[in-house]
């Protein structure tokens, strides 16, 4: 891993998920962190679906956040924080699959505010991964306040 201007993100990003008891939850693991991009996958399970068998929009949108805002916490110094501040998800497809991939990446970095955009995928032994999901998402750079340190 590179380390870039903004210290250790790989570490700081992988201790940060690791105390998120929602994406333990969920079952959901990091599978890759680069500078400016996190992915994270998700089994199915049906725990995780509404009343049709498909993974729920709510899940869709928590993997996409998180991805999204652990990207954005690539860009930032190791004395701040994030919170997220808005998001629009578009479901485009049903989450039908064994698998699924959340993909964050920042689209426009800044001082306190920091835009990103994310997709799902599902992702199946037969074929390439379905898109089934995009979100766009604003982060807000939080500094000097107490409770938000990682």
């Amino acid at each position: 891993m590179a380390n870039f201007e903004h210290g250790d993100f790989h570490a700081r990003i992988m201790n940060s998920f690791a105390s998120q008891g929602a994406m333990e939850m969920l079952g959901a693991e990091l599978t890759r962190i680069s500078h400016g991009v996190v992915e994270i996958e998700l089994p199915f399970d049906q725990k995780l679906t509404q009343q049709h068998g498909i993974l729920h929009a709510g899940v869709i949108a928590t993997g996409l956040e998180t991805a999204c805002t652990y990207a954005a916490y690539t860009m930032i110094d190791t004395d701040a924080s994030l919170l997220t501040i808005e998001f629009k998800v578009n479901l485009l497809s049903p989450g039908r699959a064994g698998r699924f991939l959340f993909r964050g990446e920042v689209t426009k970095p800044g001082t306190n505010i920091i835009v990103t955009d994310g997709r799902g995928y599902a992702v199946g032994d037969d074929g390439p991964a379905k898109l089934i999901a995009s979100m766009s998402g604003t982060c807000m750079v939080v500094r000097d306040r107490e409770g938000f340190q990682d």
